[in-house]
């Protein structure tokens, strides 16, 4: 078919879409309507790309090409890789072969922070907890570039709710909004720094076909003010808005690529859902991609319509910088933990729930030795211990896993993963103090604790903070390495109990076999008890009491070395978090 009849076609598409559409508010600078074909948008050229994992070839050699303003669809049954292509176009994901290109310029193998490139996946990729003007503004003042002023910040969030009508809905906890305004609040996040190219997966996946309907409209208005954007979808409503379709048969063969009504055409059908049927049905996946590929020609770029390849380059914009995200995220973070009751709960109740057992486990006085066989004050040591690892875990644990999704997107925006996990680290560690301090001061008022002076209890007090320290950077590695929150749930139990059973207390370390001495010098719960116990002073007891003898070693000597051991815990830790974090964030890494 001619390009003169392809461009007929799609300006009848355009017409008959465009006429119910309202005029609405500007998107960047441009004023005036956008039509595909316009020069403003951001153009997209994949030449022979293909992608395989492992053995296995979830993409096959394609190409194709994606005029700017334009709205194309990616479509096509489950696994025929819909999203695996869209990630390679946005350049989010390295093709294992071939290579994409932006205007001309070929995107790199690594991610970098390009605010021409919006990307909005599946997930919410927003703070459900504050409300939505305030979830804005953080991300605005994450993803604009450096030096931006927070009264410009500020201005674009106003007329970015404006645009896409959700100006009344500001002040509403983004949990609390309809299906589609979530939606469309996620595509705002993604606005603010006004891309060229914009890249969606599946955006009316849930939606009722009315709401579905209104986030299409969107996005055509988003096209005609010259915003390129493609889209994956399993709607034949949805394609019928668009003005080009790529439909791709099982295992990531090109099936087919041009408008809607060539695709009714091409497949001989009335109604775009049979298409799917017929291709799943009717010949092999390859036999569809030969017959299309005989029928359009071998691809080519055509002469004068797209640039000429250029080596990819380092963006000149400047991003704000480490301490400036780390400063943005704490406040984040504190923002989001005030305003979620979950959260709240966990935070507040541990130590309440820990703090009553154990007083209600021993008796008032129960640190003195009442007989030769009385354990008294080795258990008592042992579960503060446990209860400041106890805190510390659980705190870490529900941190990430929780907000993956924002997480990967403003990682491919250019966030630190530093300043991320450090973020979380300053917002908790206040709290962990307190309660701490809680603890301790409730343990001796009970009687539950002896009598000591200021400077024990400041060493009782660092020992359990660093303690905590280091279980919330276990927690935080293990919320980093699942994949929801009944996986991290699952983990509770698996990280307590080498605790307990390790931890010096049940069985001396120096009674253990070799494997399980071994296993405790990395447990903070051994290291946290023995300072603990050498600071009580727990070694007068060894040498006069039958039943304590055992634990001659363990108190013996001074607690630098468990602190020191704590600590070293603790930024061993936060260090795995960052590198886990990294690598799932990593073009091409598994989604969760």
């Amino acid at each position: 078919m001619t390009k003169r009849i392809q461009e007929s076609q799609r300006s009848s598409v355009m017409t008959e879409l465009t006429v119910e559409l309202p005029n609405v508010g500007q998107f960047g600078t441009r004023t005036s309507d956008h039509v595909p074909g316009v020069a403003g948008g951001g153009r997209v050229d994949a030449v022979e790309v293909s992608q395989h994992v492992g053995a296995r070839q979830i993409l096959q050699e394609l190409s194709l090409s994606v005029e700017p303003g334009e709205l194309v669809a990616v479509a096509g049954g489950s696994g025929a890789g819909k999203s695996t292509l869209l990630e390679i176009l946005a350049g989010l994901r390295p093709p294992s072969a071939g290579e994409v290109r932006h205007d001309g310029v070929v995107r790199g193998t690594r991610v970098s922070a390009d605010s021409r490139i919006g990307y909005v996946p599946q997930e919410d990729i927003i703070h459900l907890e504050m409300p939505l003007r305030r979830t804005l503004r953080y991300a605005a003042r994450l993803r604009l570039p450096a030096g931006t002023s927070a009264a410009e910040a500020d201005r674009l969030v106003e007329e970015t709710m404006h645009d896409l009508d959700l100006a009344d809905r500001a002040e509403v906890p983004v949990g609390a909004l309809s299906g589609g305004q979530r939606k469309r609040a996620s595509i705002a996040v993604e606005l603010l720094t006004r891309p060229h190219l914009f890249f969606l997966d599946e955006p009316t996946s849930g939606l009722d076909p009315s709401t579905a309907a209104d986030v299409m409209r969107l996005l055509r208005r988003l096209g005609q003010r010259g915003v390129t954007v493609v889209l994956t979808t399993h709607e034949p409503a949805d394609i019928d808005r668009c003005d080009r379709v790529v439909f791709l048969a099982r295992g990531g063969h090109l099936a087919f690529t041009g408008s809607p009504t060539e695709a009714r055409r091409y497949f001989g059908v009335e109604d775009l859902a049979e298409v799917y049927d017929r291709v799943a049905r009717e010949h092999t996946p390859q036999i569809w991609a030969e017959r299309f590929a005989d029928g359009r020609g071998k691809f080519e770029v055509r002469p004068g319509s797209a640039p000429l390849p250029i080596p990819a380059t380092r963006s000149d914009v400047q991003r704000t910088g480490m301490v400036q995200q780390w400063w943005l995220l704490t406040r984040r973070n504190v923002d989001v933990l005030l305003r979620n009751r979950l959260t709240l709960a966990v935070l507040l109740g541990s130590p309440v729930l820990v703090t009553a057992m154990m007083a209600t486990l021993f008796q008032r006085g129960a640190f003195d030795p009442r007989s030769e066989a009385d354990l008294g004050p080795v258990q008592i040591v042992f579960w503060i211990a446990f209860a400041g690892f106890f805190f510390g875990l659980t705190y870490g644990l529900l941190q990430i896993v929780g907000e993956m999704a924002v997480f990967r997107r403003e990682r491919l925006a250019g966030l630190s993963v530093g300043a991320y996990v450090a973020s979380k680290v300053t917002a908790l560690l206040p709290v962990l103090t307190g309660v701490s301090a809680v603890l301790l001061g409730v343990l001796r008022a009970l009687g539950r604790l002896p009598a000591v002076g200021w400077e024990v209890s400041g060493f009782l007090f660092v020992t359990i903070v660093i303690e905590a320290t280091s279980a919330l950077a276990l927690g935080l590695l293990a919320s980093a390495a699942v994949s929801n929150a009944a996986q991290a749930a699952l983990a509770l139990p698996m990280l307590c109990f080498p605790q307990v059973l390790f931890g010096g207390a049940i069985v001396p370390v120096d009674r253990m076999a070799l494997p399980g001495r071994l296993m405790s010098l990395g447990l903070s719960n051994r290291h946290a008890f023995e300072a603990l116990g050498r600071d009580l002073d727990l070694e007068r007891y060894t040498a006069t009491l039958p039943a304590m003898s055992a634990y001659g070693d363990t108190f013996h000597g001074g607690t630098g070395a468990s602190l020191i051991a704590l600590a070293s815990l603790a930024v061993g830790l936060i260090l795995a978090t960052i590198w886990v974090l990294d690598r799932r964030s990593r073009p091409g890494a598994s989604r969760w």
